[in-house]
């Protein structure tokens, strides 16, 4: 790969005396609007713009109608309670399928283009500077993107609102947020999705600008994106599961627990966000590298994809060493006290929201004393790690009563430490019966509940 020169094809950007005598200089902004009207001008990007805006409202006000709920979905089961869990229903799917799509269609294109059409040489002439070329395309991009992602919190959350109402949301933990903090809580999950979102965008900007006319370049965000989710669904040690940009599309789950799991998702941000800096940096080392003076562009060169490569490998590893390091996180991260607590915890809260349903007399979590022993199903099986055959028995105390209440669970953990505990009596503690609430008729809160371990949590405490 060679460097284009002056005298081959007159666009290399010129000193500051002999660029303002030879034509005048184009600012950054101006070509920063024309590049944003070339991509709102394809007929995809309008079509993805209105299916942001609309399509989640759509989906989120049909199923608050709908008899059944995606329960195996995060938030999936309280849609009939409240309208914010609409938006956080929207948060999942998006971060797994919706944001590598939008990703790769807007900024995995971005620079393949104009391969494609071939209008390299006219761009380049009329703006004069590769630097500003590239600068300009990645902030459309990054517009566009941003108009999308907005478009889905607004549609989403005024469907679910508009729908199903200004309700309390229950946590992942079993506890009560007013809509003020659920607002919040909300808004803030899709802020923080915007790193591993970026981090996307950026290996999209290096593809567009590595692989040139290759299809390759515009799949590329995706393909990356079920890598990373794939690896999530294995049983990889904790340090290297944060390490991850995709790991944020999870980790928001911590800002609905109390107190807040911040930690993995702070270390997912700032790892999205490293990402997002190197691709870019890549992307644009390569493009100032670039040769214009070909017709067709199919790509700089097998030297050009490793090096736009291997900086984003020796990143991962640095960041999985890193974090390591600084968080003592060993193993998968799933511990029997973990889980205990986890478990002891979402019981206690939603024993108490069960208990004002059914209009019986308030107690505290203090006298509650709520208590887990959880283990594997045999004492042959380390209880440690994701599994489906967590068995939990959970005992608790009411006032003024001798007996020490107990209920059993059978309890799926991923490897994220995303929980699911399922009821498996006794029948009027846990088993399926309908609680007349305010909102209408609802399954018992203590029937089928989600939680969450935090894989950065000692053991104790």
């Amino acid at each position: 790969m060679t460097a284009t020169t002056a005298e081959d094809t007159g666009l290399e950007e010129s000193g500051p005396d002999e660029e303002t005598a030879a034509a005048p200089v184009v600012p950054v902004a101006r070509v920063y609007r024309f590049e944003l009207v070339k991509l709102v001008s394809h007929w995809r990007i309008r079509l993805l713009v209105l299916a942001c805006w609309t399509a989640p409202g759509l989906f989120v006000a049909a199923v608050g109608q709908q008899s059944t709920l995606p329960v195996d979905t995060l938030f999936g089961r309280w849609m009939h309670a409240t309208g914010w869990a609409g938006p956080l229903v929207v948060l999942g799917f998006a971060g797994t399928w919706a944001l590598p799509l939008l990703t790769s269609v807007v900024a995995g294109d971005v620079f393949a283009s104009e391969d494609r059409l071939g209008t390299w040489r006219h761009l380049l002439v009329a703006v004069r500077s590769p630097r500003r070329v590239f600068a300009a395309k990645a902030l459309a991009g990054l517009t566009v993107l941003l108009l999308l992602v907005a478009g889905l919190v607004a549609s989403s959350t005024a469907g679910g609102v508009l729908a199903i109402g200004d309700q309390p949301l229950v946590g992942l933990d079993g506890h009560s947020l007013t809509p003020a903090d659920a607002a919040g809580g909300v808004l803030l999950a899709w802020v923080c999705v915007l790193a591993p979102t970026l981090a996307l965008a950026a290996v999209g900007l290096l593809g567009s600008v590595t692989l040139g006319r290759s299809p390759m370049g515009l799949l590329l965000p995706a393909i990356v994106a079920l890598g990373m989710q794939l690896a999530q669904m294995m049983p990889l040690p904790v340090a290297v599961r944060l390490a991850l940009p995709g790991y944020a599309f999870i980790a928001w789950n911590g800002l609905f627990t109390s107190p807040a799991q911040l930690g993995p998702l702070l270390i997912g941000i700032a790892v999205g966000l490293l990402w997002a800096l190197t691709a870019t940096a890549s992307a644009y080392l390569l493009f100032m590298r670039r040769d214009f003076t070909g017709t067709a562009h199919d790509g700089p060169g097998r030297g050009a994809v490793t090096a736009g490569v291997l900086p984003l490998v020796a990143l991962a590893a640095a960041s999985a060493v890193a974090v390591g390091a600084t968080t003592g996180a060993t193993g998968s991260g799933i511990e029997q006290d973990k889980v205990q607590r986890a478990a002891a915890t979402a019981f206690a809260h939603l024993y108490r929201l069960q208990t004002r349903q059914l209009g019986r007399p308030a107690v505290t979590e203090a006298q509650l004393r709520v208590t887990a022993d959880c283990d594997k199903g045999s004492v042959r099986v380390a209880a440690e790690g994701p599994g489906n055959d967590w068995r939990c028995v959970v005992s608790w105390h009411l006032p003024g009563v001798d007996a020490v209440g107990t209920a059993v669970y059978q309890l799926d953990i991923g490897p994220d430490g995303r929980f699911m505990a399922d009821g498996d009596g006794p029948k009027e503690v846990n088993g399926y019966f309908l609680v007349r609430t305010p909102a209408g008729d609802a399954p018992n809160p203590l029937w089928q509940f989600d939680g969450d371990v935090d894989l950065l949590a000692t053991s104790k405490g």
